[in-house]
């Protein structure tokens, strides 16, 4: 009988029958929210202080090319613009660049406090966050929302860490909170019709704007969306003869589908939207599922425990096996693909692989491969560091 019984409870986890002990009613908001609480959790932060601090690997590698890099530069100057307007593929790009590595600046420097305990960190972060809170108004032009995705994506990593673990003094916080409330919220939470890469890093910035926030009917709506996004983008066998769809988008026939997923008419498990377009946008959607899985584990809602870590094991496994050069089927992608896949593994890989015990021998092999992995230089920064074997 026991042994009937735990046949059955492992045969319903597998099929994602069960929902994980920790885990909250499916898509609600926390009462309480986690602090810091967007990515990364201060047990994270903890483990990888005590490690870089001990000189162990692969984290104190990571750190040493996170501090080295022009992200850490304590003399960076911010530049700040009130209207960033950013066209297709950044043309034009008037302040799209130097947000997006501010932001990402901010997160490096308020990481480095939190392992160093260097005050300066701390200052420089909140020199950046204050200088553009105090600035910008709007973003224009075709790339808007993703560029606020992008930028939204890094800002309330940063403003997590130094709100909520800085012993000194944040001023402006709440001028910062109020930009995020006002010019980016507004930007991201409807959403994209375009490729799937774009809701779902306007998702990302969403769900950890509502999480610094604390807005519980935000994070709710973008979770929603996050779900919708999520299961139209990374193709299971179990979703039937054509991938799911996003009901706005009106794609209501095959043509329409095989037209949006690049021309590919062949759709097996762990495909994404993007893979016949290039793996470098696919890696986009695949990190920012990641993420947000991430904060929703941090917020008590584990959705690695749903279709949502199915897909995202599927997509890294099938991407994977193709960035290490196995060969390309004349059924995929025309025989053909465009790779280039970035440093997108670690969260999810350390998640489904570590925590949860799931063999993923291609995805292990990349990802170790690429250690230490740095920054995409848009919204994805250090990730071995922040993620890379960490039990928390």
């Amino acid at each position: 009988m026991r042994r009937t019984a735990l046949l059955a409870t492992v045969t319903a986890l597998v099929a994602g029958a069960l929902v994980w002990p920790a885990a909250r009613q499916a898509d609600a908001a926390p009462v309480t929210f986690a602090h810091p609480g967007v990515t990364v959790s201060k047990s994270q932060l903890d483990f990888i202080r005590t490690k870089v601090n001990a000189g162990a690997q692969p984290w104190k590698a990571a750190y040493d090319q996170m501090m080295a890099s022009k992200y850490a530069d304590l003399n960076r100057v911010p530049k700040p613009r009130a209207t960033v307007e950013c066209g297709s593929y950044s043309n034009p790009n008037y302040g799209c660049t130097d947000e997006r590595e501010d932001a990402i600046a901010a997160y490096t420097d308020a990481l480095a406090w939190y392992i160093t305990r260097d005050d300066r960190y701390a200052k420089k972060s909140i020199a950046l966050m204050d200088a553009w809170s105090a600035v910008i108004k709007e973003h224009t032009n075709s790339n808007a929302p993703l560029q606020t995705g992008w930028a939204g994506s890094s800002w309330p990593k940063a403003a997590e860490l130094i709100k909520y673990t800085y012993t000194g003094t944040w001023a402006n916080s709440g001028r910062f909170a109020t930009m995020l409330r006002t010019v980016y919220l507004p930007e991201v939470i409807n959403g994209s019709n375009s490729n799937g890469n774009w809701e779902l890093s306007m998702m990302e910035a969403a769900v950890g704007i509502s999480v610094f926030l604390e807005d519980r009917t935000s994070y709710d709506r973008a979770i929603a969306k996050f779900r919708t996004r999520t299961a139209a983008y990374i193709y299971l066998s179990s979703d039937g003869a054509l991938p799911k769809t996003v009901p706005s988008q009106n794609l209501d026939t095959t043509a329409k589908i095989v037209n949006y997923w690049q021309g590919q008419s062949t759709f097996v498990t762990g495909l994404t939207q993007e893979t016949c377009r290039d793996f470098t946008h696919t890696g986009y959607g695949i990190s920012a599922i990641s993420h947000i899985a991430e904060t929703s584990r941090i917020q008590g809602e584990d959705l690695y425990g749903t279709d949502v870590g199915e897909r995202l094991r599927q997509a890294l496994g099938f991407q994977s096996k193709y960035q290490l050069g196995e060969a390309v089927p004349s059924w995929l992608c025309g025989g053909s693909l465009t790779l280039g896949l970035g440093p997108v593994t670690e969260t999810g890989y350390n998640a489904l692989h570590n925590r949860l015990g799931i063999a993923m021998t291609n995805t292990q092999k990349l990802t170790e491969q690429n250690r230490p992995s740095g920054s995409n230089n848009l919204f994805v920064a250090w990730e071995t560091l922040t993620d890379g074997d960490n039990p928390n």
